[in-house]
């Protein structure tokens, strides 16, 4: 089974030592396709080489609303011309989003938000979001800008949001969370929506699955979240690795 992680932060620090040798160790476990979010301004000069470096991995572009705050006052241009040069293995905008523990304001973080939303409706691109705690903020900006596609990664929400984001083609992201049986609500939001709606991801290093809490998160465990998402689905491991591909090719074009 061939899986694509379509979150990974494999630029971080974590992965420093040796990223070739990570992305081997992925590749060993089945993972041939992931997604690198950008998240800052000092990030993207750099994800075009590193796309090239590593085969089989692809990049996005935006600002995360943590770092909204400190981004430049040149950072919308800045994100237009990077847009502007960049090649086929740029398949998204994002990461961007909203999140009410961030300490900067929700209408500062909104505006940053919408710039990209609008952005990857003129770019006729999907968006990837971030949303803590703000699903309803970030639909009620969706249902004005909709983009081509999307993905709510990580989505910790309940079924009827899920739906109001399946019903604009934004698909759930699906990470470690569902591992730990504590998280039923998710679990079971999950489990109810259409596979159709679903992509993995390991959101890799954070985001760890459970059994192991306090360790850097890595695109080899993947195969773990498809295997606990066909517990909770109670359906056949090929079946669902099989369609989570589609999944992602269509939502990426990839």
């Amino acid at each position: 089974m061939l899986l694509t992680d379509t979150h990974c932060h494999f630029d971080f620090d974590a992965f420093a030592d040796d990223r070739p040798a990570h992305w081997r160790r992925a590749q060993a476990a089945g993972v041939h396709r992931l997604v690198i979010p950008g998240v800052e301004e000092a990030q993207w000069p750099g994800l075009p080489a590193l796309c090239r470096q590593l085969s089989g991995t692809r990049y996005a572009l935006g600002l995360h609303p943590w770092w909204v705050e400190s981004a430049s006052a040149q950072w919308q241009e800045r994100l237009v011309a990077a847009l502007d040069q960049a090649g086929p293995a740029c398949v998204a905008i994002g990461e961007t989003g909203l999140d009410v523990a961030c300490k900067l304001a929700m209408t500062e973080q909104e505006d940053a938000f919408v710039f990209q939303l609008k952005l990857a409706c003129e770019r006729g691109l999907p968006v990837i979001m971030h949303s803590h705690k703000a699903h309803d903020l970030l639909l009620k900006w969706l249902r004005r800008f909709t983009p081509v596609g999307g993905v709510v990664h990580g989505f910790a929400g309940s079924l009827q949001q899920a739906e109001a984001f399946w019903k604009l083609g934004i698909h759930l992201g699906v990470g470690g969370t569902i591992t730990y049986e504590r998280a039923q609500k998710t679990r079971n939001t999950i489990a109810a929506m259409p596979l159709e709606s679903l992509v993995l991801e390991t959101d890799a290093p954070d985001m760890p699955l459970c059994g192991f809490q306090g360790q850097p998160n890595h695109p080899e465990r993947l195969p773990l979240i498809l295997q606990a998402l066909a517990g909770i689905r109670t359906e056949p491991v090929e079946r669902l690795a099989t369609a989570l591909e589609s999944n992602a090719g269509r939502l990426f074009a990839w």
